[in-house]
């Protein structure tokens, strides 16, 4: 893995230096689309400013971005892509909705900021409508989904010890291999990627794994302790390359926790708020989760906003001064995730992304290249398995993706992750399935 992270640099560096090949000398490029060199010298010079002062944390595709409408983005020359990367399903409502934006301005001349210290006239508002929108009695809002993770983690362990009744510091917490929900000490302590935890010890106790979308695996871990009081599972794994459960799994496994008096966390936080065809990706097996993970979407990217739902039996564990956030529910943050919340609801792209969806995949499955392994997803969040080759891998498909007007990035290497903004159309939906097609088949003639 170290060696794909040190691949992947290199070729950073060498798109930076070199111009890329002329789109159109492969005679891939569809007619309705915009020809699109290699980084002009004006954007090597804003990357090579972040190169330099930036920590080395991200290995962007070379690109620089500076306006984004709907589902496109243009770069700093003027030049327009379709986004399939949704900021990783951050802006679900499509770039700079113009409800959400309004929000924002309405609210930051008024008032941004109080701490919970004291009450806002704002989130009261915010709190009864996403409680009563997802069926929960309580929420307690943060800013990021690696924060609700750490809260939602933090709520299981005082239910645990409180109501459950397990020993003191004894509580143990159980991860799907191959998650990923942030990279805090504790998220990357749930790991089993040795490119976020490696080098990063010692880790958080009380957290073990095992295998995803496997039942037997977790009634195996139930029955050998008790001591367990949460499992905390991706309703589908995204950044492990959108990896869907079989039919029944998350059912199931809620199941198994009841009758192991265990709590279900679901983290939602890039599968829920319609990305997958339904409001929240457990609502395909109609499950309610104990405890609820939101963030990205939901502000529609606009500002960090998380939030983090359960009842009382479990929310109420947690009493004043046990925990909290400055920011976590500034009035900004509720109006702006009210706005967006309202969005997805009143535009209806839950039924949109389901739709699009399934045609997505149709048009994708009908390409015949040997470079595709698997076509895999769930609504607007899906992905293309690459057979990598030299010269002839994921990345590259997605340098020819950019030249052709649409940007998306690899995910474990060989994984094209398709998520674009849910507000796109039919016909959108088909240009983009041309220019992947044309692109992925421009690799075979070479």
């Amino acid at each position: 893995m170290l060696a794909r992270v040190a691949s992947r640099s290199l070729r950073f560096v060498q798109a930076l230096q070199q111009p890329c090949r002329n789109f159109a000398e492969v005679s891939v490029v569809p007619d309705h689309a915009e020809t699109v060199h290699a980084p002009t010298e004006q954007q090597r010079e804003f990357m090579e400013r972040e190169q330099r002062f930036g920590a080395h944390n991200y290995a962007p595709v070379p690109v620089v971005l500076e306006r984004g409408e709907g589902v496109f983005v243009w770069d700093i020359d003027g030049r327009r892509y379709y986004d399939f990367l949704s900021a990783y399903s951050a802006v679900n409502q499509g770039h700079c909705h113009p409800k959400i934006v309004a929000a924002l301005l309405d609210q930051v001349p008024r008032l941004t900021l109080t701490s919970r210290a004291f009450y806002n006239n704002v989130l009261g508002e915010y709190e009864e409508y996403i409680t009563t929108l997802f069926g929960f009695d309580k929420v307690l809002p943060m800013n990021t989904g690696v924060e609700g993770g750490e809260t939602a983690i933090k709520l299981a362990r005082r239910w645990g010890y409180d109501v459950k009744g397990v020993p003191k510091n004894q509580a143990k917490v159980l991860f799907a291999k191959h998650n990923f929900w942030g990279r805090t000490l504790a998220a990357i302590s749930s790991s089993t990627d040795p490119e976020s935890f490696g080098g990063f010890g010692p880790y958080m106790p009380g957290f073990e794994t095992i295998p995803y979308n496997d039942l037997g695996a977790l009634e195996a871990a139930l029955e050998a302790d008790p001591n367990i009081v949460a499992f905390m599972v991706e309703p589908i794994q995204g950044e492990a390359g959108v990896v869907v459960p079989d039919p029944g799994y998350l059912s199931g496994a809620h199941a198994l926790l009841r009758r192991h008096n265990a709590l279900l966390i679901a983290d939602e936080v890039q599968t829920g708020l319609a990305r997958t065809g339904r409001l929240l990706a457990v609502d395909h097996e109609a499950v309610k989760p104990d405890i609820l993970i939101l963030g990205k979407a939901l502000s529609g990217g606009m500002y960090p906003v998380s939030a983090v739902l359960a009842d009382d039996e479990i929310m109420l564990c947690i009493k004043p001064g046990q925990h909290g956030s400055t920011y976590g529910g500034n009035p900004v943050a509720a109006k702006v995730a009210l706005a967006a919340l309202r969005v997805l609801v009143d535009e209806d792209l839950a039924a949109n992304a389901q739709r699009l969806g399934e045609l997505l995949r149709s048009q994708l499955q009908a390409i015949r290249s040997p470079r595709i392994q698997q076509i895999r997803g769930k609504g607007l969040l899906n992905a293309v398995v690459i057979h990598e080759e030299p010269g002839a891998g994921a990345y590259d498909i997605c340098l020819r993706l950019r030249d052709a007007g649409m940007l998306a990035k690899p995910t474990q290497g060989n994984i094209i992750r398709l998520a674009p903004p849910l507000v796109m159309t039919e016909p959108q939906v088909l240009e983009c399935a041309d220019i992947l097609k044309r692109a992925i088949l421009s690799f075979d003639r070479a």
